[in-house]
């Protein structure tokens, strides 16, 4: 089981790099879009930890947490100050399904029982993290003055069945996981439940957790930052004057249909996310069409990205208040690439996708603007790390050369760029079949794969797709 994170502080959805709360990344000003996106991609069950509450001793985003219930439906374990009954009780009372309690029951664990018979074994948690052997108290600020096994024997007795186990070493790194520090308790303490956090970076970090024992995994930063574990497909409308368009390299374009109509099926088939790019804003110097977006935003109920013309600050505040859930910009960043770094200290870096738009020139790859219309100087590869260091959250890289030719995706391409970057690459240009998506993602150079008319004309459906890429083995939502 897999349980996304929302740690939040000063009211904003953070990640911190190893519990220093110096060193933290804001990703959505209001933590309750981001339980809502969550919501969207299919899970029921979050883990929300109140960063300012650890850090000063009594919950200080309980306003916060109260939304995220109402507006999303969803259950919440919930941790961050909780060090006295009248702060636990009220959580526990406003809601929330667990409430997760570390210091006070590593200090006191006297209350536990207590607890236990008001509100019954299964909403508490406890948890435990740890730092080279020791147990982090008070938000990971000081060490504890008992050893985890101690520990673990004590609240045994008391009839504690559910622990969070965290390897603050690993937190926020997404380097991979140490089976081992969890292996140790799972076997020493099989009547407990071992819930595992901190450094989760691939499906295979759960497979291994899995197989060690562990109950469920907490997973923040990669959530975040794009890669959800699983590949995506992603349905692409191409729209010009209102229409949704496909041609070969951005040239000859034909009708392909009503964009709000299109975005509905393909969110009823089971496409991961949507995206949307007005071609031509670019080139024609105009906005993105907000009211359309507005339309589609309203019918469909999974991520969205839009791109197209977008310049500016206020011209992505624009779109993400008619109903995107990201902007993808191109020729916007090349002409400033300090967009990039504005857009993503006021939006959150997962709101912000780099576009980049490549052509082969000679042997190397170059940067084109304006709709693939002008090629720059640009090194495709040197930007792509570039746009990376600057904050944005994923690269929608599209390859020119291979855009609605139906030759397959540009693997060299993609696997040139996959190398020099950690955050997720979305691959664009060239899918023709579904062996096209098969060997892309068997390639493992992208983290989805985009593409538009072999969905618009009905050449591929998305549950056939999704059919052969589970029998191949590929890690992809069903």
């Amino acid at each position: 089981m897999i349980i996304p994170a929302i740690d939040i502080m000063d009211g904003k959805s953070v990640r911190l790099k190893c519990g220093d709360f110096s060193k933290r990344t804001t990703y959505m000003q209001d933590p309750v879009k981001m339980a809502q996106l969550f919501k969207r991609m299919g899970y029921k069950y979050i883990h929300v930890i109140d960063l300012d509450g650890a850090k000063e001793g009594s919950p200080k985003n309980i306003q916060t947490v109260s939304r995220i219930i109402a507006e999303t439906g969803l259950k919440i374990q919930f941790g961050g100050g909780l060090r006295n009954i009248k702060d636990i009780e009220k959580m526990l009372d406003l809601g929330v399904d667990r409430v997760i309690l570390g210091t006070v029951a590593i200090n006191n664990p006297k209350i536990l029982p207590q607890l236990i018979k008001k509100y019954g074994i299964e909403r508490i948690v406890v948890a435990m993290d740890i730092q080279n052997g020791e147990i982090a108290i008070k938000g990971w600020q000081e060490k504890a003055d008992k050893t985890p096994e101690n520990f673990l024997k004590e609240i045994s007795k008391i009839g504690i069945k559910i622990v969070l186990l965290t390897d603050i070493t690993k937190d926020g790194l997404k380097d991979g996981v140490d089976a081992d520090v969890y292996r140790k308790f799972v076997n020493e303490f099989p009547n407990i439940k071992f819930l595992a956090a901190g450094g989760i970076r691939t499906w295979q970090d759960v497979k291994r957790l899995e197989e060690v024992g562990v109950s469920a995994t907490i997973m923040g930063s990669i959530f975040y930052e794009g890669s959800l574990l699983t590949k995506r497909i992603i349905p692409c409308l191409d729209v010009k004057d209102g229409r949704t368009v496909k041609g070969v390299n951005f040239l000859n374009l034909r009708d392909a249909g009503d964009p709000v109509e299109l975005a509905k099926l393909y969110s009823k088939q089971g496409a991961d996310e949507l995206c949307f790019l007005d071609i031509t804003a670019s080139t024609d110097r105009r906005k993105t069409i907000v009211d359309l977006v507005q339309k589609v935003a309203k019918e469909i109920d999974i991520p969205f990205t839009v791109g197209g013309g977008i310049n500016t600050i206020e011209d992505i505040s624009a779109v993400l208040m008619a109903g995107a859930d990201k902007v993808s910009i191109s020729s916007g960043i090349v002409k400033n690439p300090d967009l990039i770094n504005k857009a993503t200290k006021a939006f959150g870096s997962q709101c912000i996708v780099a576009s980049l738009d490549v052509k082969k020139v000679g042997t190397s790859w170059k940067i084109t603007i304006k709709g693939g219309r002008e090629i720059t100087s640009l090194d495709a590869i040197e930007w792509a790390k570039e746009v990376e260091e600057r904050g944005a959250g994923e690269i929608l890289l599209n390859s020119m050369d291979r855009d609605g030719t139906k030759l397959g995706f540009d693997i060299e391409l993609l696997r040139a760029v996959k190398n020099v970057v950690k955050i997720p690459v979305i691959a664009s240009g060239g899918a023709g079949t579904i062996e096209d998506f098969v060997e892309l993602l068997k390639a493992d150079v992208a983290d989805a794969a985009l593409a538009a008319s072999v969905f618009h004309f009905g050449e591929i459906r998305i549950p056939e797709l999704k059919k052969v890429l589970l029998s191949n083995y590929l890690m992809i939502r069903p």
